[in-house]
């Protein structure tokens, strides 16, 4: 087992802190549904919407901000983010209507695609790489305890206060974060790909000073049309996500879909099928957990008529099986492999879906005792992920190939509430969460057992070899220190495919 030293701790903690306050700002509108709902007379989907706002913009905010980590730092990204996302919850609480809310979901939503995207690679490239997986689903747990916290604050201050202080609270621990992260180092990856960049030991290594995912489209040769996308894939996000996109629902979806292709290939170059992949699982994962992440306060206050107190009680129990989900798959992600361990605990997972949504509102020890082990194995195990698509980018390009591909994927979550909320047509939410949830997790099941991946490279580019596609040979780093590292092992990701995913 590989020995964690001291700074390693401080790394976690600041990123984990960060994290945990995005997870208490990017629930709280889930908590609020119904009273914001009333507040605005919006009806469920309409409302549901409102949660969809923040993945609209997240796919920018993962290139955006992860550009800045690639070029500038992971530290100053994270900064960045933690403000954006702090602002975006105060704008919130001081919207006047629904058009003011969206809007202010949009800035939360690009603070929270760099959160994710820069500490998740800060602290994974700080960590040994026999302790990755540990430090990519203890970071993630933070979200878990975040949504914790807002369940518990929720029971306390929105019958006394209203549901706008809940979202005011959102900006009070922004001093704290800041503060934990000014005595940062920068991460070990990204400051030995800039040395030896600056010494001149890999000229075709490019580093994050001389190519990232901004300089890429919006300074290239195709900067021109790129800005003409990124416009349309915007506009066609917000028709489709407002329920303005009429009868072009579909050639919307299509056009959005061709413009992130687009984008990836030009960042990918000839690992363009891998990153194009890695897209559609995320999505598909955010698809089977988001109905219930996003509709679960809703169902339990609308379906099972429980009250503030019972909710929050109902969410500590799903929080809390989330967060040691986390802790647990960390350790066996170590042990047993990134996506042995993802799928044993999606297989797991799926005993608990079906049983959760037949609980009636007399049931409420049972519920809570599902809701804690489906909530464990099912998005416990989204701690693998930052760890899973991170190993797939050289250091140079992982905060934005991370950032962007996440959060592209991410979408499948603004889709999950609405589609959860049309499904039920005005009728329970019980049966379409519970079957969203079980025949989604399935396949994402499949895509990961199987690597799709590493499949879907060699069918679209079987002359290049899947471990090391268009990747010039590594860098030539200093050595660490004797026993910091396992022998024979490498920080960075040149052999992503072959040895980190198993």
């Amino acid at each position: 087992m590989a020995k964690l030293t001291r700074q390693d701790g401080k790394t976690l903690f600041a990123a984990w802190l960060g994290y945990l306050m995005d997870g208490f700002d990017f629930v709280l509108i889930t908590l609020v549904l119904t009273e914001v709902a009333d507040a605005f007379d919006l009806s469920t989907v309409t409302a549901a919407t409102l949660v969809s706002a923040a993945f609209i913009s997240r796919w920018f905010g993962g290139l955006a901000i992860g550009a800045v980590g690639d070029r500038y730092g992971r530290k100053p990204a994270m900064i960045l983010s933690i403000v954006l996302y702090s602002l975006g919850s105060l704008a919130c609480g001081l919207s006047w209507g629904y058009w003011s809310m969206f809007a202010a979901r949009l800035v939360l939503g690009l603070g929270m695609a760099g959160e994710y995207s820069a500490s998740a690679t800060y602290v994974i490239e700080s960590w040994p790489v026999a302790a990755r997986n540990r430090a990519s689903a203890l970071l993630i747990s933070g979200y878990a305890v975040g949504a914790i916290i807002a369940g518990q604050v929720y029971r306390f201050v929105v019958p006394a206060w209203g549901w706008r202080a809940m979202f005011f609270l959102g900006v009070v621990p922004i001093a704290l974060a800041l503060w934990m992260r000014r005595g940062l180092k920068e991460s070990h990856d990204w400051e030995q790909a800039r040395a030896a960049a600056a010494d001149g030991a890999d000229t075709a290594n490019v580093p994050a000073t001389r190519r990232d995912f901004v300089t890429v489209l919006y300074r290239g040769r195709h900067a021109l049309l790129n800005h003409a996308v990124t416009v349309v894939v915007g506009v066609s996000l917000f028709l489709l996500f407002t329920e303005r996109a009429g009868g072009f629902a579909w050639p919307l979806a299509l056009l959005t879909a061709a413009g992130f292709v687009l984008f990836a290939a030009q960042f990918a170059r000839g690992r363009t099928p891998t990153m194009v992949t890695l897209m559609i699982t995320v999505f598909c994962a955010f698809l089977y957990s988001w109905p219930i992440q996003a509709l679960l306060p809703t169902y339990l206050k609308k379906d099972l008529d429980f009250s503030p107190g019972t909710v929050s009680d109902m969410l500590f129990f799903a929080g809390f099986g989330n967060v040691a989900g986390c802790v647990l798959v960390g350790f066996l992600g170590d042990r047993w492999g990134t996506r042995r361990t993802y799928v044993a605990s999606l297989c797991v997972s799926m005993l608990f879906v079906l049983p959760v949504f037949a609980m009636d509102s007399g049931q409420t020890v049972w519920l809570a005792l599902l809701l804690f082990f489906q909530q464990m194995f099912a998005q416990g195990i989204s701690g693998l992920l930052p760890k899973l698509i991170g190993g797939y980018f050289r250091t140079p390009e992982r905060a934005a190939g991370l950032g962007f591909t996440y959060n592209v994927g991410s979408l499948g979550g603004a889709v999950a509430p609405v589609l959860g909320a049309s499904l039920a047509g005005g009728h329970s939410l019980g049966p379409s969460l519970a079957w969203l949830t079980f025949s989604l997790t399935l396949v994402v099941i499949v895509l990961i057992a199987v690597d799709a991946p590493a499949r879907a490279q060699r069918l679209f580019r079987a002359d290049v070899s899947v471990a090391a596609v268009e990747l010039p040979p590594e860098p030539r780093f200093p050595q660490p220190p004797a026993g910091r590292y396992p022998q024979g092992s490498r920080r960075d990701g040149g052999k992503d495919l072959a040895a980190e995913h198993d």
